[in-house]
């Protein structure tokens, strides 16, 4: 089996974790971005930024106190989304269902 049918074999862990990974990662961004723009900017990047990761981020604000500041509950974002791709990765193994190389 080459690598893309070991890919493509195993969509189903590679494609939630892609997912995961890039708005993990794209939380991680906005963090950076954040200490550089305002938080009203009409920036593009910015405002895509925003876009792509507010759905999340109400969703980490549900387990997340409320008492802390927007950076902050980005960061705790970034962590809840790494933890979730481990819990993803161990449920595949516990399960033992081949997850590709």
């Amino acid at each position: 089996m080459s690598g893309g049918e070991t890919l493509l074999a195993s969509w189903y862990f590679q494609a939630p974790n892609f997912v995961l990974a890039a708005l993990m990662y794209t939380l991680l961004g906005r963090v950076v971005l954040g200490l550089m723009v305002e938080p009203s900017s009409p920036n593009y990047i910015w405002r895509w930024f925003c876009r792509l990761t507010d759905p999340a981020l109400t969703a980490i604000a549900l387990v997340t106190p409320r008492a802390t500041t927007p950076v902050v509950l980005w960061l705790f974002g970034f962590v809840w989304l790494f933890w979730l791709r481990v819990l993803l990765l161990a449920v595949f193994l516990l399960l033992s269902v081949p997850r590709g190389s």
